[in-house]
């Protein structure tokens, strides 16, 4: 099976590392219908967010049957491999890692064997406790025929190691379905979960609802995504968000709802700027409309004499589309976009590499010969590509380069779900705006306030996350060395003595 190498997210420059998408997943209950079909499809709407891998699970009542491998989803799958993954319940998702490398033996979904049959289970999110839940799977009973070792070195099994492996007080074992108000209640950080046994479909969704997920109905059947623009692609009609704390049912009985929690929603900005689809709606609100507002007020606090404004392809656009229209100043396609450079399994030699920028992006240099342009993006993270960027527009004759970003600077680190660079490499840290717009060799360099970006989601400002741009985290962390996205590989490369160190004292 080919293995893929993911995208170069933000057009990066070859090698740099960008903020990177956490995870898609989906799910189908679906008797009748072609369920893989619709998880692959599902999945392919939902590339954008993870790109390493890709699975599928399916059931056909009797039985769970995984497929998962390294690369993209048109990568993993071809129409024997979904031919062979027959039943009614199905669940997918696409990785992206955040806790755990990129290994096969942490592609999703993840699967156990229970006391009552199997699990299998996706998941959309980082945990924060995973040293914690670490020490609860080593403390489960041992039963025969249930592995309770953590096979994989990632958060998302042991959550599945915990549903797969609760007992009651007589020691009979519980159903995933007993399991979860047990086990949900303790997993702490973003979580929105698709997971299944032979028999029944959930979804679940953390508290502050950091990760989007929602609800959609089949004609004969019920679907939940990461993202609505999923159901549009598999023909599914949006019903609602799966809500903060919820745990949602589906089988033959229907649908069922439970709450394992109280809702204390935090839903992650960073999806408005970047994550999500543009044709995706979050919240009630439409994210390529929120981001076109951003680029509008964008344009009302950072004003500057032009001639024509563009984005950087295609993360930028809506947010230039607004910039144009509140300033006045001209839209227009100053850089060609090769699609498929993120594709490629070939590493650039050392000559291309110096080239830059220009694997994924070239100027229209008759468009933007003499002119004075404003740049848009939606985000500066080590500042190497905008630094690339202004370089290549003068290299075609731009007469000044003015870069404005629909994001406030990223001066924290994410621990639920988005693997930015660490704190020291942000470039926002350390250097006031005028420095860093000196560093990217731009005329000007402008950021879109906090308060601005939040109204343009028309979301409330309590109830988002917005850690990275100022460091207030929805809920307390633990220690810094009980965070790595390694932690799990310690453990195991180190054996005892590691695992005792990630004891709490």
């Amino acid at each position: 099976m080919p293995r893929g190498d993911g995208r170069l997210s933000h057009d990066l420059l070859p090698g740099e590392k960008g903020p990177q998408d956490a995870c898609g997943v989906f799910g189908v209950w679906a008797p009748g219908e072609e369920v893989a079909k619709l998880t692959y499809f599902g999945l392919y709407a939902l590339q954008h967010r993870g790109q390493e891998s890709a699975g599928i699970a399916v059931s056909n009542g009797s039985q769970i049957l995984v497929f998962k491998d390294m690369g993209l989803v048109s990568q993993v799958f071809d129409e024997t491999s979904l031919g062979s993954l027959t039943g009614h319940i199905a669940v997918g998702h696409a990785r992206y890692s955040t806790t755990g490398a990129s290994v096969w033996e942490n592609a999703q979904p993840t699967f156990r064997a229970t006391g009552h049959g199997s699990i299998a289970l996706g998941h959309n999110g980082n945990l924060v406790n995973t040293a914690e839940l670490a020490e609860l799977v080593a403390d489960l009973p041992q039963t025969p025929g249930r592995a309770t070792k953590v096979a994989a070195t990632n958060d998302t099994d042991l959550i599945t190691a915990l549903l797969a492996g609760q007992t009651a007080a007589d020691g009979s074992p519980l159903s995933v379905e007993e399991a979860a108000p047990l086990v949900l209640p303790k997993i702490k950080g973003a979580f929105s979960l698709v997971y299944m046994d032979e028999h029944t479909l959930y979804a679940a969704r953390d508290p502050q609802g950091i990760r989007p997920l929602v609800l959609g109905r089949l004609e004969r059947g019920w679907v939940v995504a990461s993202e609505s623009a999923a159901l549009d692609i598999c023909g599914a009609s949006f019903v609602r968000e799966i809500e903060p704390g919820e745990l949602v049912a589906i089988d033959e009985q229907g649908l069922r709802s439970s709450r394992f929690a109280e809702a204390r929603p935090k839903g992650c900005v960073f999806e408005y700027v970047y994550l999500a689809r543009p044709d995706t709606d979050i919240a009630g609100r439409n994210v390529y409309l929120s981001r076109v507002e951003m680029g509008r007020r964008l344009a009302r606090e950072a004003p500057v004499e032009a001639d024509l404004v563009i984005p950087t392809p295609e993360s930028g656009t809506p947010a230039a589309v607004g910039y144009a229209e509140a300033s006045g100043i001209p839209y227009g396609s100053g850089l060609v976009k090769n699609s498929y450079v993120g594709r490629t399994f070939i590493q650039p030699s050392q000559t291309i590499r110096q080239l830059g920028i220009r694997l994924k992006l070239n100027p229209l240099k008759e468009v933007i010969r003499g002119k004075r342009l404003v740049v848009v993006d939606d985000s500066i993270v080590r500042g190497n590509t905008q630094r690339a960027l202004v370089r290549m527009l003068r290299e075609a004759g731009a007469a000044e380069v003015h870069v404005r970003i629909s994001s406030p600077p990223v001066k924290w680190p994410c621990f639920f779900g988005i693997d930015f660079a660490t704190r020291a490499e942000l470039i926002a840290n350390g250097m006031s705006v005028q420095e860093i717009g000196q560093s990217l060799g731009a005329d000007s360099l402008a950021y879109i306030s906090i308060d601005a970006m939040v109204e343009a989601t028309t979301i409330a400002k309590p109830n988002l996350c917005r850690a990275c741009f100022d460091g207030e985290y929805p809920m307390e962390l633990p220690d810094p060395e009980l965070l790595g996205k390694q932690l799990l590989e310690v453990e195991l490369a180190g054996g005892a003595d590691a695992a005792d160190a990630l004891r709490r004292p």
